[in-house]
């Protein structure tokens, strides 16, 4: 059992002065440190001026395999990316190996990241998720919008499903990812989502992540519409975006970016319980534009914040994604904002993922950072842990410290 005392407890949108938490696998009490004082004595680990206790962060979308992208690919147009990813994709991904994704995962560690979300296309990260000490839902892709290819696109991603579950430990869970509606054909997704409702897996899809999707899903042209002919053969787009939200209806899943949604759209994922995932570096460096939270939070639809991976972003840091969010979304209050993006790298995405842990509260999983700061905690300290230099001290996930001294 460990019985830690803060400065502060940072969560639920609220600030716990002088409070300490006690735990084990799982959290027992969040107490006065006076109190706790009284009854534990020496027990107590005093943590000292500075400290600030949070629940672990939470990243539920995050490409792995292309981690050792650094300044390959092109940003500033979703159409140049991609056609940089499909130029560069084969050394890409041989250039990054088990070792390369193994400390890709420790960074995320050592920046607060207890839990994450692994979109995987190939399997070749599979060994780093399963002997990572995260939490880790690792989301198997279905990718193929070619008809005559389906049935050897569909056994390639039951091979790699396959061999996910047959690699089981606590904190590991075999998912679903469908790639986007416009390069999964819709016979595939029922396919997919047939099963993931069979055997309880979780779900994610891309869903209108730039003007060209939305162009092509809508009018059969536009940007992608060269790319579909000349590389796949294709003239018209295999499903439309509603169609592709309706498959979805009656199980809750993570959609990502979100960007270029309609009305209509949005009421769809309202109805289906689902989840947004935004990724504002992403967002920005692909050219796509900002998330409308506004529309959003009209709808009441839970969102979350993501980095996606290193092929879109140039860190995998929840701390640097939040801080970037802030400014993104200018009109927005800022505190009020704040809290927000702290929700959804923590609670929100542990309700998404269905995880136990994103708080610190009585029964939850002990998933702990330890951070410290160098300056007086006051009550806007939900900003001045994203604008301000922090060191995260110690992580603990349930209950077992994988980093740091205390």
């Amino acid at each position: 059992m460990h019985i830690l005392l803060a400065d502060a407890i940072l969560q639920n949108n609220t600030i716990l002065h002088d409070h300490g938490v006690v735990f084990d696998k799982t959290i027992l009490e969040i107490s006065p440190n006076d109190d706790l004082r009284s009854h534990y004595g020496d027990q107590c680990i005093e943590l000292g001026i500075g400290s600030v206790l949070l629940p672990g962060l939470i990243n539920p979308h995050v490409h792995l395999e292309f981690s050792a992208n650094r300044s390959t690919l092109t940003y500033g147009g979703f159409m140049p990316w991609l056609s940089s990813v499909m130029a560069n994709r084969d050394d890409l991904i041989n250039d990054c190996d088990d070792e390369c994704i193994t400390q890709t995962i420790d960074t995320m560690l050592s920046q607060g990241i207890t839990a994450f979300g692994a979109v995987s296309s190939y399997g070749y990260d599979l060994a780093p998720c399963f002997n990572a000490p995260q939490k880790v839902v690792y989301f198997n892709e279905l990718i193929g919008s070619d008809p005559k290819m389906a049935d050897a696109l569909y056994g390639n991603f039951q091979e790699r499903l396959f061999a996910s579950q047959g690699n089981q430990r606590e904190g590991f869970y075999p998912s679903i990812a469908i790639h986007s509606p416009y390069s999964v054909h819709r016979v595939l997704i029922q396919k997919a989502v047939a099963y993931a409702k069979a055997h309880t897996l979780r779900l994610t899809a891309h869903f209108m992540e730039s003007p060209s999707e939305r162009e092509w899903l809508d009018e059969n042209g536009g940007d992608f519409k060269p790319f579909f002919e000349n590389f796949l053969k294709q003239h018209q787009a295999a499903n439309t975006a509603e169609d592709f939200l309706q498959l979805f209806h009656d199980i809750p899943t993570l959609f990502t970016h979100v960007v270029h949604t309609k009305e209509n759209e949005l009421a769809l994922l309202k109805q289906g319980n689902h989840t947004i995932i935004h990724c504002p570096i992403s967002n920005r460096l692909l050219g796509n534009g900002a998330i409308d939270l506004e529309k959003i939070h009209s709808q009441t639809i839970r969102w979350v914040c993501g980095t996606d991976g290193l092929s879109s972003n140039y860190a995998l840091d929840l701390f640097e994604e939040m801080k970037i969010a802030l400014f993104m979304h200018h009109s927005h209050d800022l505190l009020t904002l704040a809290y927000q993006l702290w929700n959804s790298v923590t609670v929100n995405a542990a309700q998404a993922l269905n995880l136990n842990c994103g708080k610190i509260a009585p029964n939850y999983d002990a998933d702990i950072l330890v951070a410290r700061v160098d300056y007086p905690i006051n009550e806007q300290l939900a900003i001045h842990l994203l604008l301000q230099p922090r060191v995260i001290e110690s992580v603990y996930i349930q209950g077992q410290k994988v980093k740091g001294n205390q």
